[in-house]
């Protein structure tokens, strides 16, 4: 089993393409409490370490080349957020035949009658990251992301 942080983080980057994806082209604010859920600073001002867990791998996925910023709104949001070329290429691909094989399981035989162009929408990486978050199931969801952005492409 993962460790509980790591999986918070593929739930966040999952949580982050995903709005990204949905507003692309546009630019848009990318706020933590829409990812990560509210959080009320303490005494001091100070976030939750959820929250800067979050904020932390927004920042982080600028600093991969999957995302662009024009600026931070404190620690609440990302000022102007968009997905960078190679994020929407690879979110817009096919995901490897196996890896769809396995997540759509249930999809298996009635993506037979499909219409080629929507069995293509259904096999994108950006499909099964939807698909696995709607699940709620964090190793889905990590196992998602792994395959869309952190496993070899020699499939």
């Amino acid at each position: 089993m993962a460790d509980i942080h790591v999986e918070e983080f593929y739930k966040d980057v999952a949580i982050a393409l995903v709005q990204l994806y949905g507003a692309f082209p546009r630019r848009v604010n990318l706020f933590v409490e829409d990812i990560a859920g509210p959080d009320e600073p303490d005494e001091f001002g100070l976030h939750s370490k959820r929250h800067m867990a979050c904020f932390g791998a927004l920042l982080w996925l600028e600093e991969e080349g999957l995302l662009r910023y024009v600026d931070t709104i404190r620690q609440e949001a990302l000022d102007q957020a968009v997905l960078s070329h190679a994020a929407f290429v690879r979110l817009s691909a096919p995901a490897p035949v196996e890896l769809n094989r396995r997540l759509n399981q249930d999809q298996a035989h009635a993506g037979d009658h499909l219409p080629p162009s929507v069995r293509e929408d259904l096999s994108t990486h950006i499909h099964l990251i939807r698909k696995a978050l709607k699940t709620g199931h964090s190793g889905r969801i990590s196992q998602v992301v792994q395959a869309t952005f952190f496993a070899d492409d020699k499939h």
